[in-house]
């Protein structure tokens, strides 16, 4: 497997959001192997981000993972959804980037069987759709990224990236507005 190394996670957290654009986002499960292409992110930048689970340092057992080193899985519960993110920056400085929205790569009947019968853009194409198409859980909490069997290696450059605010973080004061949203232009896999 072509893993990333620990040192690709340590890149200031909107340039990762930005990195992780066009990475293979794999899980492994009894049932079988599914991936996707990583084709929007969101960056949170933890202490000074309103909109950050741990804004103001707020220290729990949810949040404590983005507290520890880089390269590491920070999975939460949201409307009964598993949305999964990145830990990112330095250890000490809890922030992290949320994967919003893969495109599909293998393993797409493993996703049709999760997911029921939608269109293939539908299968990935928000952070709760991802999680329960690749077969990724709270289980996966804590867990590196560069060991099986949930993992990042690398996959294409994309050719365009786009830029733009956050979603669903209406209640987040300034935060709201920032331009910390990143995709793959004209991917029909981006989430809206």
């Amino acid at each position: 497997m072509d893993f990333l190394n620990k040192d690709f996670y340590a890149q200031p957290t909107l340039k990762l959001a930005q990195s992780l654009l066009g990475c293979q986002l794999v899980k492994e499960t009894k049932e079988g192997i599914a991936s996707g292409y990583i084709i929007e992110t969101e960056a949170y930048l933890g202490p000074d981000d309103q909109a950050a689970h741990s804004y103001k340092n707020k220290r729990t057992k949810r949040t404590e993972v983005m507290f520890g080193p880089a390269g590491y899985a920070y999975t939460y519960v949201m409307h009964t959804h598993c949305l999964v993110n990145v830990v990112s920056g330095l250890a000490g400085i809890p922030e992290a980037v949320l994967i919003r929205a893969v495109e599909p790569l293998s393993g797409i009947d493993l996703m049709y069987k999760r997911r029921g019968d939608k269109k293939e853009k539908d299968l990935t194409n928000g952070p709760g759709k991802l999680t329960k198409a690749l077969g990724i859980t709270q289980q996966d909490y804590g867990h590196p990224f560069n060991v099986p069997p949930l993992y990042i290696t690398h996959g294409y450059e994309p050719d365009h990236i786009s830029q733009g605010k956050r979603i669903g973080i209406e209640n987040s004061g300034d935060a709201r507005d920032y331009p910390w949203r990143f995709w793959v232009t004209g991917s029909k896999f981006v989430s809206r």
